[in-house]
């Protein structure tokens, strides 16, 4: 699910992908709204021709599909041909939306003393099933099955694809959304929750979304994509401007990308302590400010970009991943983790901003299981790439500390907005490029004022930030930004100081390997957190072995390397500074090559051996989509 609430309406179609595409295949899209209705359309009436029988189809899709204009110009065509159009919306057969808030009462629950400003929720653990009321979808089932040969009932809406229909259905189409544009559609009151009539206040459509909405929706749509449902797939990101393409088509260019090196499209979120540093790196527009995160590869929040013949057509990642979640993680991997890709990244950026990130933690396996209905722990890592004077990254806390009068302050400071001289509590380490700061759920940590970071973090499903202490500090809507003190105090390990962090958490670098051109250190590895990271000083080139799984590569410092598959060099992706890579499970060996005359830097992220040791939610879990949903008649 996303949780990316205010993303900055920009696209950077910069992190192109361009897998070779066969030509039988590129021929089958269709690019443009009205050509894409004309050809379901056409495709309605040749099955009723060829099965002398009425046609039965859903429009289904992502949160935020837009469907009024696509199922407008297929009726308008299919009746041009003489065929009458029974249409039918899902927002009809939704339980009221009063009966629909009170069954989710327990999922979003009020505390405003926990969580002051209703951030937090439980994960929804239903379906679509929980939101229809079979008796109002009784008359769509009868007019489904009693069609004459001239007839044609169109059923859109979201869940219109849901199993309960499915034996019903003659063709699906599924209109898909990346999760930015559906958060730029939520803030502009283009967005709808699953049953309701009208927008909700922002912030209520992005937290019933995340709880709720987005998880019911992945779930179909992991189900229609496993078991090749979709006849028609739609890119919808923009409503005049549709991409179609048959089901096949889909399977064929997300499984050639899967073998191939390949960068997630960034998408760029403001804050109040952003800087300047990732701006002028890709050379934003001058007007956006205070850029604080870039989402680089974080499975619900980007998307994958590939070009077809010079026009750019672009999936999300979360489906990338729900239809060949073997072919990027590997079998181990997919399976333990449920088809959740396990390690996301983003930058942090403070260089030139105005202040350090607020002083925080995050929930272990067993709180946030518990109190959230997660999936499993929040772990981090922070790695340096560059940094002005000053710079510190915050760790643990002092050895001369007392962390339950620091707990005092902070809960004194939520109540009366008194300031804490955090220095006399919190240890940090100097940031210099190239370090490399581990931090498992229960520390106590910040990335400081004046630097840049690669932040890392364990599985991609949930953001759960417990602010202790943000200088007093508006965000930039005018609001105080709000503190979590009884969360963290229920997860910080107050035994984290300064000697534990220098010998568990940040660590001297030790070399695996070293030969004619490069030279290879782990500089990142805790027992407590089931990611590894290396850094490669890099000359000319170096082999690497993916064993079994995928690796992430960042170019941290240089200009421009080539990644490729060792047995297939055509199969490659030229990385420059900043950009992140995933060399999918697919390859089981690779080269990364240095195109510059200048040595160059490159992180490595991969799982430890051992991984499958850590406890999660999703090995086995079943899935949300019932099966026994059927018997609903």
């Amino acid at each position: 699910m996303s949780f990316m609430f205010w993303p900055i309406d920009y696209d950077d179609n910069t992190a192109i992908n361009y897998p070779h595409i066969p030509e039988k295949t590129k021929e089958k899209l269709v690019f443009g709204t009205v050509e894409s209705a004309k050809v379901i359309a056409k495709s309605v009436v040749q099955f009723i021709n060829e099965r002398n029988k009425g046609c039965v189809i859903a429009f289904d899709g992502y949160v935020s599909a837009q469907f009024d204009v696509l199922s407008n110009l297929f009726l308008q065509d299919v009746r041009k041909q003489g065929y009458d159009v029974l249409w039918y919306k899902m927002e009809d057969m939704y339980l009221p939306t009063e009966r629909i808030d009170d069954m989710l009462k327990e999922y979003l629950p009020k505390d405003r003393e926990c969580d002051p400003v209703n951030l937090f929720g439980k994960v929804y653990d239903g379906s679509f099933a929980d939101f229809i009321d079979f008796d109002k979808a009784k008359a769509f089932k009868k007019a489904a099955r009693s069609l004459s040969r001239n007839q044609v009932l169109l059923l859109t809406g979201y869940g219109s694809a849901f199993n309960a229909f499915e034996d019903l259905l003659d063709f699906i189409a599924y209109i898909d959304v990346t999760p930015k544009h559906a958060a730029v559609r939520a803030r502009s009151g283009r967005l709808v929750n699953i049953g309701d009539r009208a927008p909700r206040p922002f912030s209520e459509i992005m937290r019933r979304n995340y709880y709720v909405d987005f998880e019911i929706t992945l779930a179909l749509r992991k189900h229609l994509l496993k078991n090749d449902l979709i006849d028609f797939y739609i890119v919808g990101n923009f409503e005049n401007d549709f991409i179609l393409m048959p089901g096949e088509a889909l399977s064929d260019i997300l499984l050639r990308l899967s073998k191939y090196p390949f960068r997630c499209k960034p998408v760029y979120l403001e804050g109040v302590w952003g800087g300047e540093f990732i701006r002028k790196a890709r050379n934003l527009p001058k007007d956006f400010k205070n850029i604080a995160w870039s989402y680089e590869m974080i499975a619900f929040e980007v998307s994958v970009i590939v070009d077809i013949d010079g026009k750019l057509v672009e999936f999300p990642f979360s489906t990338f991943l729900q239809k060949y979640p073997v072919e990027l993680m590997g079998e181990k991997c997919a399976k333990h983790f449920g088809g959740y890709f396990p390690i996301r990244f983003n930058y942090d950026d403070t260089y030139h901003g105005n202040g350090n990130m607020s002083i925080q933690v995050h929930p272990d396996e067993e709180f946030i299981i518990s109190e959230f209905n997660e999936k499993g722990r929040q772990d981090e890592a922070y790695y340096v790439i560059a940094t002005g004077h000053g710079a510190r990254t915050f760790i643990g806390f002092r050895e001369d500390a007392d962390p339950d009068e620091f707990l005092r302050l902070v809960k004194q400071s939520e109540k009366d907005r008194s300031t804490i001289d955090y220095l006399k509590y919190i240890n940090y380490v100097d940031s210099v490029p190239g370090c490399q700061v581990m931090i498992p759920s229960g520390t106590v940590h910040a990335s400081g004022r004046n630097q840049l970071v690669l932040e890392l973090g364990s599985l991609t499903t949930g953001a759960y930030t417990f602010k202790m202490y943000d200088y007093i500090r508006q965000d930039l809507d005018g609001t105080l930004r709000p503190i979590h003190s009884l969360y963290a105090e229920k997860v910080l390990k107050k035994d984290r100081r300064t000697k534990w962090v220098k010998e568990n958490l940040v660590i001297e670098p030790r070399l695996v390997r070293e030969g004619e051109g490069y030279r290879e250190r782990i500089i990142g590895s805790t027992d407590l957190i089931y990611f590894e990271t290396r850094q490669i000083e890099l000359e000319t080139e170096i082999e690497m072995h993916n064993n079994g799984q995928f690796t992430v590569l960042t170019l941290v410092d240089g200009e421009e390397v080539l990644v490729y598959d060792k047995y297939n060099p055509q199969r490659c992706f030229r990385q420059k500074f900043l950009d992140i890579v995933v060399v999918p499970a697919t390859i089981s060996e690779y080269v990364i090559k240095n195109l510059g005359y200048q040595p160059v830097v490159v992180h490595k992220t991969a799982l430890k051996p051992g991984y499958d040791s850590v406890p999660n939610r999703l090995s086995g879990m079943p899935s949300k989509v019932k099966e026994e949903c059927s018997k609903n008649d």
